[in-house]
């Protein structure tokens, strides 16, 4: 059979058809025994099911800008959600080691990936299992989707929902780190200037016991009445009047230091004021990073392997293969002929 098709195909190379009907028995065997043996490694390939969370990222992260600022430029608006930037951002912290080595902990995805713990590279195969079972992407409409496969539906939906609350404490405990450092960088500058005002504040209220109250007006009238007493000719009021001026004279200047002073200081006292309480909200209080879609639930049904695809695309591969293999070996018996 082999020399006749070889005839044939020298004459007339281009008829295809022939050559397959000539050749039909050896495909279809190949062909036969590769279904037969995908279709037996498709099912001993272990069952897998998909658990799939889908969340937007939040835009703002800062409670305090969002609710407590009074500059309208600075505000952000709490139910917002993320654009391309902060869906990258949260990717990023998905693929951060703390939440992969908290979700391998928490799972023991070592004994449940049954990978030797006495192997030498026991977590390097931990984390390719990890990552070929589990998988953050951004979706068309700026989304992350994760996606769980597990032997069991159970176990990849509860995955799949411990990263999505994995997210936010990880945000959360990265951006306290810095809030939790800016709080008291203010709270010791706001200490320092309530104490500064205190001070100032006692000793205005020393002066006020020397009798300055309001060095412009006491002046003023004061040197009014002096005036009057004097067209008058009121020693006694004159005697009063004079003490009253050597006040203003021996205390004036330091009244009105002490009165800008403290003016000054209290403006950038309740500056600070606000400062310290946007800081410690911030390094107190915690907010949602995302909005969730989609929870992960429990699947009814496999996600892999999905057998007939297997099983068909190994048989074509097969036979696509075996044919390749015959062009070449008659192409070879043809150059051979030839030759002789």
């Amino acid at each position: 059979m082999t020399n006749d098709a070889g005839k044939l195909t020298e004459n007339d190379s281009t008829n295809l058809i022939y050559f397959f009907y000539t050749w039909r028995k050896p495909i279809l065997t190949v062909g036969l025994f590769a279904a037969i043996i995908s279709g037996i490694v498709s099912f001993v390939i272990p069952e897998r099911f998909r658990s799939t969370v889908i969340m937007f990222p939040a835009t703002t992260s800062s409670l305090s800008k969002a609710l407590l600022t009074e500059n309208p430029s600075a505000k952000q608006d709490v139910l917002l959600f993320g654009q391309e930037e902060e869906a990258e951002q949260m990717l990023q912290i998905l693929n951060s080691d703390e939440i992969r080595d908290k979700v391998c902990r928490k799972f023991r995805l070592m004994q449940h990936y049954k990978i030797d713990t006495t192997d030498r590279y026991k977590r390097t195969r931990l984390f390719e299992e990890f990552q070929n079972n589990i998988t953050f992407r951004r979706t068309e409409f700026m989304s992350v989707k994760v996606e769980v496969l597990d032997i069991n539906p159970d176990t990849a939906a509860h995955i799949a929902n411990c990263i999505a609350q994995l997210l936010d404490t990880t945000t959360t405990r990265m951006q306290r780190e810095r809030a939790s450092k800016a709080y008291r960088i203010v709270e010791k500058e706001y200490l320092t200037k309530v104490h500064d005002v205190r001070a100032i504040s006692d000793s205005m209220n020393h002066l006020n016991e020397k009798g300055m109250y309001d060095y412009e007006s006491q002046s003023e009238v004061t040197s009014e009445q002096y005036a009057i007493a004097i067209s008058r000719g009121d020693e006694r009021a004159m005697k009063s009047l004079q003490e009253k001026l050597e006040i203003i004279s021996r205390y004036g200047s330091a009244y009105l230091a002490v009165r800008d002073n403290l003016t000054l200081q209290t403006k950038q006292l309740n500056m600070l004021k606000t400062k310290f309480e946007e800081a410690k909200v911030d390094a107190e209080q915690e907010i949602p990073h995302k909005f969730i879609v989609n929870n992960a639930f429990p699947a009814e049904k496999k996600s892999y392997p999905v057998r007939w695809i297997i099983v068909t695309g190994s048989t074509l591969s097969a036979m696509l293969i075996s044919i390749i293999c015959i062009i070449i070996l008659d192409s070879i018996n043809r150059f051979r002929k030839q030759r002789r």
